[in-house]
């Protein structure tokens, strides 16, 4: 493999007997040497790259700017095809798009359907089109793509022999892209033939019922997985009809709508919530399924989902983006949404539900931003950056075709103000799932929290409270995922943690031992005062919590000394100060002997205080939030020992 920082030079040189390309639209095609007979051995000729100056911004419509960066990138990544005449013809090397880049991995194939769209794609700004060395080593990687499939219609990923539900999804949707371009332009009929057979094949081991690595009872793991294959064979299907397949499409399309959701709100990731894969793959999957049927069939499950989203982002109120619930993710956390973010981008497809779920609003740019971010990259003079090996991910121009909605920004403030945690001012909401997951959300008039209890759906969830976000303020506390040390929560001396445990709650009307117990189900009835406790597993470490309208305390008990962990989110202009009056600097570490600590923003004040002098620390995280890291994770540590009372109180 090439070094990936010298391939920027080799657009400007021209490759295998290539004549040049003419302007900055590239209007007139190159002139080609003869290439090796396309289903052929040899090797075979090399892809032009493109002048240094093309492509022109200009000539690309708002929304189809998001090819630019795949267009100066796709002759290095045709190149890097694997031309020998061994086992390995056809290969997509490089280290383009997945990991292990190993030659069993079928997942590095599915740019085929990428390279097959920029030989149809009939574009001014395209010169690829029809080009004969472009279909010769698409043609290579087709066969190669094909080669990995088992008999019995699986794709492997991460070994030689594995029947990967992942792999088999994927390639249901790009290769059956794939043989829509071809057909199209009508080139490689054989081909097509083959491609046509491999995903009968697939859709036969995929859809199958009985096919417990697809299909679990009780809960389709990785949602987004399934979703993807559905999607696929329905794009398939509308190539090649097949009634019997039909049938059993339709039949795991009810599955998933009756398996794939928990009962909380969230599609499963992989037995858990995930914010991040249900907003930027499983959405985008289920809009492509409702497109090749023609049916908004999954339509009551995105709303049920877009609900349960509403309850795990916050915005901050200076507009800088919203923040998630990071710690109750049992897959990819989403930390932080900024309010434009990146043009090139899967999730943006999921922006056509917002049409008929204005809850999803939130989740994407106004119209109007993004209009200028697209008026302010055709104007830039810069040449289109090309994309390094393992970020060019496939599914952002398979996405383009399928269209975009985005709210006005006034439809997008309207749906922010319709968030539960501003448009109200107090609730409980306890969301559970069947299996013991319970995520709850407590609104206050002086903050809101998001918590996650119970029996945690994998090991990189870590348990306990989450986030605390103050209406006029914004993020004080917000917990990280997969990690001891960012992560809200009481830490043992030895390093570990309750946030990585299983915790047991119990519900109080009240404050514990003074107040009811109140059943999961009866949560939500709970106006005033709610009392928390709960344990690890091994017991060694108890707290009893209470969320009044002013805040928070929580008393600890440990099997040794312990002390409390805090990740707070803190801004350069805020105030923060130890009891002593020493202020802290931000991005600075500071310690003192103190008893409390006060963070004061605007006119809200958050204290956290701990009664008896402790040898505090409070140490800055490389994480920061939003495109302009306005903010940055100051992780505050307070020593107490075997027990500890710890008081979070907002005044203004």
């Amino acid at each position: 493999m090439a070094d990936a920082g010298a391939r920027p030079n080799r657009r400007t040189v021209l490759i295998g007997g290539v004549a040049g390309l003419v302007g900055g639209l590239a209007l007139t095609r190159p002139a080609y040497a003869d290439p090796v007979a396309m289903t052929g051995g040899g090797p075979l000729a090399r892809l032009a790259p493109l002048p240094a100056d093309a492509p022109a911004r200009t000539a690309f419509a708002a929304a189809e700017q998001r090819y630019a960066p795949y267009l100066v990138t796709l002759a290095d990544m045709v190149n890097d095809i694997d031309d020998s005449d061994g086992d390995l013809r056809g290969f997509m090397a490089g280290g383009w798009w997945r990991t292990p880049v190993e030659p069993f991995n079928a997942r590095i194939m599915e740019h085929v359907a990428t390279l097959a769209w920029f030989h149809g794609a009939d574009r001014p700004w395209n010169p690829y089109r029809h080009d004969p060395v472009l279909l010769a080593r698409l043609d290579a990687a087709i066969g190669y793509y094909l080669r990995l499939q088992h008999d019995d219609g699986s794709w492997p990923e991460y070994s030689p022999d594995e029947r990967s539900r992942a792999a088999t999804a994927f390639a249901l949707g790009y290769l059956s892209k794939t043989l829509h371009e071809l057909r199209a332009v009508r080139v490689l009929p054989e081909r097509g033939a083959e491609i046509s057979a491999a995903l009968r094949r697939a859709m036969t081991w995929f859809l199958d019922p009985a096919n417990t690595g697809v299909w679990q009872d009780g809960m389709v793991e990785f949602a987004n997985q399934p979703a993807a294959g559905l999607a696929g064979a329905a794009k398939a299907l509308s190539l090649d009809p097949d009634a019997g397949l039909r049938r059993l499409l339709d039949d795991r399309i009810a599955f998933f709508a009756a398996h794939a959701q928990s009962p909380a709100g969230f599609l499963y990731e992989p037995r858990g919530m995930d914010i991040a894969y249900n907003l930027n793959v499983t959405l985008t999957e289920l809009h492509e399924l409702h497109t090749e049927i023609g049916r908004p069939v999954f339509l009551p499950m995105v709303r049920r989902l877009a609900e349960w989203l509403s309850y795990t982002v916050v915005p901050e109120p200076d507009g800088a983006g919203l923040v998630s619930f990071a710690s109750g993710a049992a897959r990819t956390p989403m930390y932080f949404l900024d309010p434009v973010t990146p043009d090139r981008q899967q999730r943006d497809l999921g922006s056509v539900f917002s049409r008929s779920v204005p809850d999803l609003r939130v989740f994407y740019p106004a119209r109007e931003e993004r209009d200028a971010q697209r008026a302010a990259w055709a104007a830039d003079p810069s040449p289109v950056a090309a994309l390094a090996p393992g970020d060019t991910n496939p599914r952002i121009p398979a996405n383009i075709p399928y269209g975009e909605a985005y709210a006005t920004r006034r439809q997008r403030d309207v749906a922010i103000a319709g968030l539960p945690a501003v448009r109200f001012s107090r609730f409980t909401e306890l969301r559970a799932d069947p299996h013991d997951q319970h995520y709850l959300f407590l609104r206050r008039p002086s903050y809101y929290l998001q918590a996650f209890l119970g029996t945690r759906p994998n090991g990189v969830v870590r348990a306990g409270l989450g986030l605390l976000w103050h209406p006029e303020a914004g993020t004080f506390v917000h917990g990280g995922q997969n990690s001891n040390a960012e992560c809200w929560a009481t830490v043992l001396a030895n390093g570990g943690t309750d946030g990585a445990s299983n915790l047991t709650p119990t519900y109080h009307d009240g404050p514990v031992g003074a107040g009811p117990v109140v059943a999961p189900g009866g949560v939500s009835a709970v106006r005033g005062d709610l009392g928390l406790r709960w344990s690890t597993t091994g017991g060694n470490v108890t707290v009893a919590a209470l969320f009044t309208d002013a805040g928070l305390v929580r008393e600890i008990t440990t099997s040794q000394d312990a002390s409390e962990q805090i990740p707070l989110v803190l801004r350069p202009d805020d105030d923060v100060r130890w009891s002593t009056g020493a202020e802290v600097a931000f991005g600075a570490p500071a310690a003192a002997s103190a008893t409390s600590l006060a963070i004061t923003r605007g006119d809200v004040t958050l204290t956290v205080d701990w009664g008896a002098a402790s040898d505090a620390t409070l140490t800055p995280s490389a994480r920061t939030y939003f495109l302009d890291a306005s903010r940055r994770l100051h992780v505050l540590r307070v020593p107490h020992g075997r027990a500890g009372r710890i008081a979070y109180t907002f005044t203004s």
